[in-house]
């Protein structure tokens, strides 16, 4: 392999036009596809094999069109202190407002609280629910503005009035200045690792590039593919990602062989062949994590992981191909500055990197010891990890989806936020009304309920809807519990009343998806880690490297999650971050969090331990390869984890807490895995090994594909020799760190 890229380095350095007029070409034809192709479809929450969603199926069978998902907004209206909403004056303002809304030709009922019990009992508070016959994606700007309109006019008549819902414009803020910081830091750390403009500012245009290309592409294949519009969320966050790393250490590979002396022809052949074959490998790592997530069994999580898998592959070809041709363009530029200047011998780099292994050589089983209690500790809050899906109420106070929330508890109770929806099914009843109405009134009885509404049939009479109002807020466990309690005495009543039932809606649904989740953590897990042990098995030809990579991953991951449940279940530190309302974590996250960290992870394992793998092969001793590959890997590895880090940590600025979590979450994972992870941990345990660290079966090594990943083939090509290969003997280079 390493042979292939060396000779793809090359000639894309010296055919640097035509490689850059192919990417232009390809930017162009994916833009054309883009513009030209159908509208992305509307995004799908679609949890196939969960009750809730065989309920909603049913549901949208049996009540054609009652399913559809329009926009919807709730309007609420709180009286003065002292009066009450059913005061003619306050009547006449909700009636009006009413009156304007239906006006809007996307409205397509506009519930009247007067006539539908929408008014609390004290009178204070009234809401009225709002239906469009779109979605959210399709409202158009006029009706936007007419309900914002409706809601100010009403406001400058003294009531207090707030909105929540899909229509409600500006329901997600803006990440703040947070994001802007990030990528300001990401850039500062370029300049400082490179010492150059040119090098700090080329991994981040191809990287751009790279999304650009990956964007454009998942937009042309929405329609065909059945993409949504959320579906490149996570292909532009890894994408991004991956693409400066790649990029930095093919640059990075690229200097380092000009300092030896190369001509510029041949450093870009000597870097792609040795980091990108680094690059090819690590890519492949992220694809795999990204690919497992069809293990989870949610369509829109699946479309999602192989959409960012593709824009990795992208990445991976920018780095190979892309990379190099700039270079062609200005061989000396990205250089530092001592190389531009015509001063042969280059400034020494990686002294701290090989100072800090010398280190750990020295003391390696406290160093070892030191990280996995310190990364343990942190990890213990992980155990009370609860999973939900927060909505309005954990939303910053001064939005007005939150204060529509807390009015709507306040008056008409916390369980009110969310209601469940129990679709029974009579097809095979006797007497369908009566068997519904004993369903209803068994429900009314159930501890946890506070009322029932009238049921609701089709057409056909043999199917109904009622809802059902809980005691308790839709994220407390009392809600969950009550839910289980319903399904739980389902044969009961159904052997009664002769009919079944099942439960969904939103707040159902959430917790569908919190045990989905939790169910397919444990199953993500061992797919993604076992295949990528059996691929760093072929890179590194060693048992132990791999799983040693996987071990460090897992500390890592579980200490962020620890992390994570402390700061925003248990609210430590809540108020540093901006932090106004804990709770569950969001269901996706811990699936997200080993996704992207997994890729990251294991790209830094690539990076450095090839490089340690590089100086084994190639005659030093077990404790020298580690302090050569620090010294060549680490001062990039850390640049690059520092550039995530400061990515990531911008979205904890927004006001978003779900925002908050992810970007938090991934800071937090990088930071780990960087700093602890593959500075401490993975040094310390190779120290310890040895040379058996790099041990592999004689039976396994011929199983296995052969690849040169640490470029022994070009080594061959440079010194003559006959063979790179590692002697059966122990004639290494003496002990000397």
């Amino acid at each position: 392999m390493a042979t292939f890229l060396y000779r793809l380095g090359r000639a894309s350095f010296s055919q640097r036009r035509y490689v850059a007029l192919l990417w232009v070409a390809v930017l162009a034809a994916v833009g054309i596809a883009a513009v030209t192709a159908s509208a992305a479809p509307d995004d799908s929450s679609s949890m196939p094999g969960t009750e809730s969603q065989r309920a909603f199926d049913l549901m949208d069978e049996r009540f054609p069109g009652a399913a559809a998902d329009g926009a919807n907004a709730q309007i609420v209206f709180v009286a003065p202190d002292g009066q009450k909403v059913t005061a003619s004056d306050n009547r006449q303002v909700i009636e009006k407002t009413l009156s304007e809304l239906t006006g809007d030709a996307q409205v397509a009922s506009a519930s009247d609280p007067f006539k539908t019990s929408g008014v609390s009992e004290d009178g204070t508070t009234a809401y009225t629910s709002v239906s469009y016959k779109v979605g959210a994606d399709d409202l158009t700007d006029a009706s936007t503005q007419a309900l914002q309109d409706a809601i100010d006019e009403a406001q400058d008549s003294g009531l207090t009035v707030d909105a929540r819902g899909t229509a409600v414009a500006g329901s997600i803020e803006s990440g703040g200045l947070g994001e802007g910081v990030g990528v300001l830091v990401a850039a500062l750390v370029l300049l400082i690792t490179f010492g150059s403009l040119a090098a700090a500012g080329l991994p981040l245009l191809t990287a751009i590039i790279g999304v650009g290309v990956s964007m454009l592409g998942i937009k042309a294949l929405s329609s065909a593919l059945g993409l949504s519009s959320s579906t490149g969320t996570l292909a532009t966050m890894l994408g991004l990602a991956v693409g400066i790393d790649y990029a930095m250490f093919v640059i990075a590979r690229y200097r380092e062989e000009r300092g030896k002396g190369q001509d510029p022809k041949e450093a870009a052949g000597v870097a792609v062949g040795t980091a990108g074959s680094a690059v090819v490998f690590a890519g492949l790592t992220v694809m795999i994590a990204l690919a497992g997530l069809l293990v989870v069994g949610v369509p829109s999580l699946t479309k999602m992981g192989l959409a960012a898998a593709g824009a990795v592959g992208v990445g991976v070809l920018i780095a190979l191909t892309l990379v190099p041709a700039f270079l062609g363009f200005w061989p000396n530029a990205v250089l530092g500055r001592r190389a531009r200047k015509g001063k042969k011998k280059p400034k020494q780099t990686g002294r701290v990197g090989a100072a800090w292994a010398r280190f750990v050589l020295r003391r390696p089983l406290p160093v070892l010891l030191l990280s996995v209690v310190g990364l343990g500790v942190v990890a213990v809050p992980a155990m009370d990890l609860q999973l939900g899906m927060p909505g309005d109420e954990s939303k910053a106070t001064s939005t007005t989806e939150r204060r529509a929330y807390d009015d709507l508890a306040k008056a008409f109770g916390p369980g009110f936020n969310g209601p469940l929806t129990v679709v029974i099914d009579a097809d095979q009843a006797d007497d369908a009304k009566t068997a519904v109405a004993k369903v209803s009134d068994d429900l009314s009885g159930t501890k946890g309920v506070v009322s029932v509404s009238p049921a609701q049939f089709n057409e056909a009479g043999d199917t109904a809807i009622v809802s059902v109002t809980p005691s308790t807020s839709p994220t407390s466990e009392e809600t969950k519990d009550l839910v289980n309690t319903i399904r739980g005495e389902r044969s009961g009543i159904e052997a009664e009343s002769g009919v079944t039932y099942e439960v969904t809606g939103t707040t159902a649904a959430n917790i569908d998806m919190a045990q989905k989740m939790s169910d397919a953590l444990i199953p993500y897990l061992i797919v993604v880690v076992g295949l990528a042990v059996l691929l760093l098995m072929v890179v590194f030809r060693s048992i132990l490297v791999p799983l040693k990579a996987a071990a460090g991953f897992l500390l890592s991951v579980l200490a962020s999650l620890g992390a994570v449940v402390a700061v925003f279940q248990w609210g430590w530190a809540a108020d540093l971050l901006g932090l106004e309302q804990t709770g569950p974590i969001m269901s996706m996250m811990p699936i997200f969090l080993v996704g992207i960290v997994f890729g990251l992870a294991m790209d830094y394992e690539v990076f450095l331990v090839s490089r340690m793998r590089e100086s084994y092969v190639h005659g030093e001793r077990p404790g020298q390869a580690i302090v050569s590959g620090f010294r060549a890997s680490s001062r990039i590895v850390l640049a690059a984890a520092l550039i995530m880090t400061s990515v990531f940590a911008g979205f904890v600025t927004a006001g978003e807490s779900m925002v908050k979590t992810i970007g938090f979450g991934l800071a937090i994972a990088v930071l780990f895995d960087a700093i602890v992870v593959r500075m401490a941990f993975v040094p310390a345990v190779l120290a310890l090994l040895g040379d058996r660290a790099w041990w592999l079966p004689r039976w396994l090594d011929r199983l296995l594909p052969k690849v040169d990943i640490e470029g022994e083939a070009l080594a061959r090509r440079s010194t003559g020799a006959v063979s790179a290969e590692v002697p059966e003997t122990d004639e290494r280079v003496p002990e000397r760190v």
